[in-house]
């Protein structure tokens, strides 16, 4: 996204800080927004639906977006150099370049429909939707020749930049499961005997400090082995088993999801400085903070009202 989009927001005249801030801050809505890699992990780990996750995950994933989208309002109405105004198109305009859009649209109702409709799996559907994308931009023209040939220097150097962040990640990760600082850390925060929102809350801190030194996956592979049962030996708002699992799921992914743009270690704001390399990674850093904080005030918010993960299983279930 920041191959296609950077280009984009460079020719508008955005501010660069902005707009790797912005980029870096939207990439972790994947991790929440089905279909969801990592909470298909969690659903096998601890034994859950994968479907009745999903559906949990739309509307905090939904208030995550809007959060975003307040934030960068709030930055353009502040300091509206930062994200100066573009031309005005009117309705028709904007429904012709809508409808132009149908392929990607298509798309992405294949790829949903296909998931919840039990025709594949999320990683199947993640290679029919790559190859249908791959049809529609050679069918116009995009991977053509020279066109081609940039897309896959690019891909190949993205993808080698990114598997060695991941490869100094799983050095770490080794380190930490041979000392088993997981596992102290679970111990300690059992040997507390907090309040059930004291524990909650504990959990997310630690999950706050891992996230500055280890990747998404590798917490939720980890972690939730020994949080799991924490959280289901205690109550919390009345919640039945199976409420509370999923809860605490949307809840653990959300904390992981913000572990991807917090300093030091924030590996996605890694990828967006390399491909923006005029702009220092302190300037995006510095720009990531108000996300951050859009981040804390949802998930302090999904804590004390936990309906709103469970609303969308009481309506389609």
């Amino acid at each position: 996204m920041g191959q296609v989009a950077l280009p984009e927001l460079k020719a508008h005249k955005y501010s660069p800080r902005l707009s790797t801030a912005v980029i870096a801050a939207g990439g972790t809505l994947g991790i929440l927004i089905p279909p969801s890699v990592p909470l298909v992990i969690y659903a096998i780990i601890t034994e859950q639906n994968i479907a009745k996750l999903f559906l949990a995950a739309f509307i905090p994933g939904i208030i995550a977006a809007i959060g975003y989208m307040v934030v960068i309002g709030i930055i353009a109405r502040i300091r509206p150099e930062e994200a100066p105004r573009g031309d005005r198109f009117t309705w028709g305009q904007r429904l012709q370049a809508l409808g132009e859009t149908w392929p990607v649209l298509l798309i992405f109702a294949v790829v949903i429909g296909g998931i919840y409709g039990g025709l594949f799996t999320p990683t199947e559907a993640a290679s029919i939707g790559t190859i249908a994308t791959g049809f529609v931009a050679w069918t116009s023209g995009g991977l053509k020749g020279r066109g081609f040939l940039e897309c896959m220097y690019g891909a190949a150097g993205a993808t080698g930049m990114i598997f060695l962040i991941l490869l100094g990640a799983d050095v770490l990760n080794v380190f930490l499961a041979l000392t088993q600082v997981n596992t102290e850390l679970a111990k300690w925060v059992v040997g507390m005997n907090l309040h059930p929102l004291m524990v909650v809350f504990t959990i997310i801190a630690i999950y706050l400090v891992l996230g500055c030194i280890m990747d998404s996956l590798s917490m939720i592979l980890l972690t939730v082995p020994m949080f799991f049962p924490i959280i289901m030996g205690i109550d919390i708002w009345g919640m039945d088993a199976e409420s509370k699992a999923i809860w605490f799921g949307i809840v653990a992914l959300m904390v992981v999801e913000i572990g991807l743009i917090t300093p030091p270690v924030g590996m996605n704001v890694f990828i967006i400085s390399n491909l923006a390399k005029d702009v220092p990674m302190k300037e995006t850093f510095k720009y990531i903070v108000p996300f951050l904080i859009s981040d804390l005030i949802r998930i302090t918010a999904i804590v004390f009202f936990p309906s709103i993960t469970l609303v969308a299983l009481k309506i389609f279930t």
